[in-house]
């Protein structure tokens, strides 16, 4: 899927979540940031850097499924990794085994890769990523085929390369996964760029719950507002506010004759706000 007018801004220090359905454009945007195919028209700045080798100096990167030599160890796979880069020696066994640690591959890295789960190669393609000390990171997917476990150590490892002053730039389209990880988001839908910001503040103070013995009137009321717009009816009556707040949306629904018992401030979630965008399901 092509993206079309994308345009995307990753401070430093953001662990942000590029998010979107299958087949939204994530993967092909972070190809076009990387170099991997080429670009219509656009440019990409990396570390305030244009040249399109220099600014990669710093990067590392998951994308897509990662291949491997399979008759080779995970050691020997990253050691492969050390040489294109012209690391050597004593120091870079360190590093390659450091690396298998923070993965949780130490135990499995003699091991060929041919032997690997799907899990375990996505562990091992985050691990190679890591390999030249990057200060950007590019995730594509990086739980794909993890059990529950694994999607936990690979949260835990983003959230501890960012403390270590890693900006990451993940991508997923399993949106609780990235709300527990990233500061801003950026959200996708058919190439195009729906919303993007601070998770807090695209969630925060965008909702509240409705307490009425007439949710059907209450719905009907908010239906003919183009600033609220109705999340849920279960358990309670869920509202989303664009613009206007709570005390607004209580006016509203009193003069329509609403009996209102009560409005709760609330607190949405990206997949809410996902469905709220596009219409459709994450």
């Amino acid at each position: 899927m092509a993206v079309d007018d994308l345009d995307l801004t990753v401070e430093s220090g953001d662990v942000y979540g590029l998010l979107g359905p299958n087949g939204a454009g994530k993967t092909t945007a972070m190809r076009c940031i990387l170099g991997l195919i080429r670009r219509d028209r656009g440019t990409v700045r990396i570390f305030d850097v244009d040249d399109p080798v220099a600014q990669r100096e710093h990067v590392g990167a998951l994308v897509e499924i990662p291949r491997f030599h399979d008759w080779l160890s995970g050691d020997e796979n990253l050691r492969l990794v050390q040489a294109y880069a012209g690391i050597s020696g004593p120091p870079g066994r360190a590093a390659r085994w450091s690396a298998l640690e923070r993965v949780g591959l130490a135990d499995r890295g003699l091991d060929p890769a041919g032997t690997y789960s799907q899990g375990m190669r996505q562990r091992l393609g985050i691990a190679r990523a890591l390999m030249t000390g990057p200060k950007l990171l590019l995730l594509d997917e990086p739980t794909n085929g993890l059990d529950p476990q694994g999607m936990r150590d690979v949260r835990e490892l983003i959230r501890r390369l960012s403390t270590e002053g890693v900006t990451i730039l993940v991508s997923s389209h399993l949106l609780g996964e990235v709300e527990a990880i990233a500061t801003r988001v950026g959200i996708l839908q058919e190439g195009r760029k729906l919303a993007e910001g601070r998770v807090a503040e695209l969630l925060g103070g965008e909702q509240v719950e409705l307490d009425t013995v007439d949710t059907a009137l209450a719905v009907q009321t908010i239906a003919g507002l183009d600033w609220a717009q109705v999340v849920d009816t279960e358990p309670r009556l869920r509202v989303a506010l664009t613009g206007r707040g709570p005390a607004d949306l209580n006016a509203a629904l009193v003069g329509a004759g609403v009996p209102v018992h009560g409005l709760t401030p609330g607190q949405g979630n990206l997949e809410e706000l996902f469905l709220r965008l596009t219409g459709g399901t994450p």
